[in-house]
């Protein structure tokens, strides 16, 4: 059982930490969303906005495809749709894994909030749109990386912040406190 399903089961109330991870949730999916949105409406399809030349530019693409692209140049029936059967099935394998984590494991929580409110934002855009809005290139010596967006860097915030706790950085800071 978990932590706050066991505070439940003996009269409890839920854990402290859930309203942070739900507000965390809800702040990246409201910022994807805005951002996205913005980016649609003012930036053509296709079309680029250099911010720092050479190294960073506002563009308005779309990834019909997975993480980093993945699947996007390949076409194949309902691919939309599976893609965001995909993404759902992986959304709730996520949640279901996040409920099991002890409360104890505040920065694991914080990166798997951070890893949610991410993969609801782009799956808000496959259900949507069909594909997900990316905008953010960042050049480097003349190679775009992946184009990105705010969901994709919670995503990775998110994992880091749980890979921070698998090794316990965590844990060293608070006894340094």
């Amino acid at each position: 059982m978990t932590d706050g399903a066991a505070e439940r089961a003996h009269g409890g109330a839920p854990r402290r930490g859930a309203a942070l991870e739900a507000a965390i949730i809800l702040l990246v999916v409201a910022l994807d969303q805005v951002t996205k949105f913005l980016v649609r409406a003012e930036i053509p399809l296709h079309d680029s906005v250099p911010v720092v030349p050479g190294l960073l530019n506002i563009v308005h693409v779309r990834n019909t495809g997975a993480a980093f692209g993945f699947l996007n140049a390949v076409e194949f029936p309902y691919k939309a749709a599976v893609v965001a059967l995909v993404a759902t099935a992986a959304l709730v394998g996520i949640a279901l894994y996040a409920a099991r984590m002890s409360s104890h494991e505040r920065l694991a929580r914080v990166g798997l909030a951070l890893i949610l409110g991410g993969a609801v934002g782009n799956l808000i855009d496959r259900l949507a749109l069909g594909s997900v809005v990316d905008f953010v290139d960042v050049v480097i010596a003349g190679w775009h990386f992946w184009a990105f967006n705010v969901a994709d860097s919670a995503i990775t915030f998110g994992v880091v912040a749980m890979l921070a706790d698998m090794i316990g950085l965590d844990r060293h800071a608070s006894r340094t406190v």
